[in-house]
């Protein structure tokens, strides 16, 4: 079963898909490439890390051969590659299977890799993605064309070394929130050693599987049923025992010559009852159960049945949880927070009630069980006195924690207290809306590069994905067009303009939105003021009057909570809708 990774992974981002996400990215084929040469080893190590532990391995295999994992991948990439649509799913399917094969948010490494190729960060996290994807797929290929099993895993793991060491250096590890290089490659192979010497090796199929790769569905609790193969021997002992014990039983009351006539009757019952144990070792797939090994007795049958009317385990959660809260002038906190249970819940109102007391505060809990477990609960009792600040604001997104109003203070040194309080896992900063502006437009500008290729697609839900992505920065109370938008502007009516060219005109809202700061009707009337300065600034540059109509909604249908500056920024925004 031992393969080279990197070798299989270079043969799928062939020079035409390089040249491909090239042109997505606006980035010249060498640029990507290397980008390309520096994700892909360092996720092969990570992947090394998470099959360096037992219950590491067998989540890691679950998750290459799941459903969600397109083991023909390697074909269809040109395919995929070829609109906007296909890269932004892939990006996004990448992206949630590594988080999910890792157990950790891959944003640090695609930001790490961004600062070593000198390729911007939107365009190294959608390679993430896109690479993380290929990965996987050729790994549930291999594995499936050759009846791989979870016992292979981590020897294949371990011949990755020698292949991706040249790649690898201190600051991508800490990307992978690993250890440095030198610990890594002088520990990883013993650690998957150890591992591949203590999981089970379930005996491969002896026909090739005949489904189609795209079609295989593995059980939810495929790892259970095969830990309980180990169990084998129990069978065979019972077996055993009653085969002997009906021996004795017959031999005493029969005489001589019937005795012997019932133990040749015995001995081939015994070897009925023993029998069956052989059989699934000669049928069994790569990962079989271990019931059927000795279903001939009572105890066995009771077994099998039950397990067969356990329910397949629940999947890995896959949401990040989330708090913010807003503090008033008079210190009383209004929180907004999702959580994976009913415990967590009832932890974090518990500990609001301890402190403020039970009307002192406003809480809106959900329970989502596709949440994964709040960390950052074990950090409340630093969180409260910041939650009594007037004017304090907080976001926590995952392990990402976000301060705005007071909090963002420098004085009062809430960033410093909090960095403390957390540690190097959590990425901790204030909110800045210059910078956010300035990531904005970067994204913008790199994706409507791909808009203005001769061989772009005018299909409205393209276009109107693209213009989404800049930000016109109104002044506060301002409905006049900011110069800092002008040239994302120009650029849009640059792509509409082609698009009415080519004989397909995009028909467009232009919709206004507010935070929900001021009086309803005053957003409302200060929204639609802004969509219809948009609207006449692309008419202005020769996009046809009749394609584009301006409304404005208000503070109706928030992007985020209005809870913090940077939800309130999300929030007044102008909109992009295709039209019928």
């Amino acid at each position: 079963m031992s393969i080279n990774v990197i070798q299989l992974v270079q043969s799928a981002l062939t020079d035409s898909v390089v040249r491909q996400l090239a042109a997505r990215f606006g980035l010249p084929p060498d640029a990507t490439q290397k980008v390309l040469a520096t994700t892909g080893p360092a996720l092969v190590a990570g992947l090394m890390q998470k099959g360096a532990t037992l219950d590491g391995a067998r989540s890691l295999f679950a998750t290459i051969v799941s459903s969600e994992v397109n083991g023909h991948i390697a074909e269809q990439l040109p395919q995929l590659l070829g609109s906007t649509t296909g890269v932004s799913q892939l990006e996004g399917v990448g992206r949630h299977l590594l988080e999910r094969a890792l157990d950790r948010r891959v944003d640090t490494l695609s930001d790490e890799v961004a600062t070593q190729t000198g390729v911007p960060a939107h365009a190294t996290h959608a390679m993430t993605g896109i690479v993380g994807a290929t990965l996987l797929g050729l790994l549930k290929r291999h594995f499936l064309e050759g009846q791989g099993n979870v016992g292979q895993l981590p020897t294949l793991l371990g011949h990755q070394l020698p292949a991706i060491a040249p790649y690898l250096n201190d600051r991508l590890m800490a990307g992978l929130g690993l250890s440095g290089l030198g610990a890594f490659t002088g520990n990883i192979l013993s650690q998957l050693k150890a591992v591949s010497a203590h999981i089970d090796h379930p005996t491969p199929a002896a026909k090739p599987v005949a489904e189609a790769l795209s079609s295989v569905r593995v059980p939810a609790d495929a790892v259970v049923r095969e830990e309980r193969r180990s169990r084998k021997w129990l069978w065979w002992l019972l077996a055993a025992i009653a085969a002997v014990l009906a021996f004795l039983f017959l031999r005493g009351c029969h005489n001589e010559q019937q005795g012997e006539q019932s133990s040749e009757r015995s001995g081939t019952e015994a070897a009925a009852v023993v029998q069956p144990a052989s059989a699934p070792a000669e049928a069994s797939a790569a990962v079989a159960p271990a019931s059927d090994v000795a279903a001939s007795t009572p105890a066995a049958s009771a077994a099998a049945a039950s397990e067969a009317q356990q329910p397949a385990a629940a999947p890995a959660p896959t949401k990040d949880s989330q708090l913010s809260f807003t503090v008033d002038t008079a210190g009383k906190p209004t929180l907004t927070a999702t959580v994976g249970s009913e415990a967590e819940k009832a932890q974090l109102i518990d500990a609001l009630t301890k402190r403020f007391g039970a009307d002192r505060f406003v809480a809106n809990i959900t329970v989502d069980q596709d949440t994964k477990p709040a960390d950052w609960l074990a950090h409340l009792d630093g969180l409260l006195p910041l939650m009594a600040l007037p004017g304090a604001e907080v976001k926590v997104d995952g392990a990402h924690i976000e301060l705005s109003g007071s909090a963002a203070n420098a004085k009062l040194g809430w960033l410093d207290k909090l960095k403390s309080l957390f540690g190097a896992s959590y990425q901790i900063g204030s909110f800045n809306v210059e910078q956010a502006v300035a990531n904005a437009t970067e994204n913008f500008r790199g994706a409507i590069k791909n808009l203005l290729t001769p061989d772009s697609s005018c299909a409205a839900s393209d276009v109107v994905k693209v213009l989404n992505l800049q930000v016109i920065n109104f002044t506060s109370a301002s409905a006049r067009v900011p110069a800092s938008a002008l040239e994302d502007l120009n650029q849009s009516a640059q792509v509409l303009n082609a698009c009415v060219r080519n004989g397909k005109t995009a028909k467009l809202e232009v919709a206004g939105y507010s935070d929900n700061v001021g009086g309803a009707q005053a957003n409302l009337q200060l929204s639609k003021k802004r969509a219809e300065a948009v609207r006449a600034y692309l008419v202005k540059t020769g996009v046809p009057a009749d394609s584009l109509v301006a409304q404005g909604y208000g503070d109706a249908r928030p992007v985020a909570s209005n809870d913090t500056a940077s939800g309130r920024f999300a929030n007044r925004r102008i909109e992009f809708v295709a039209q019928p």
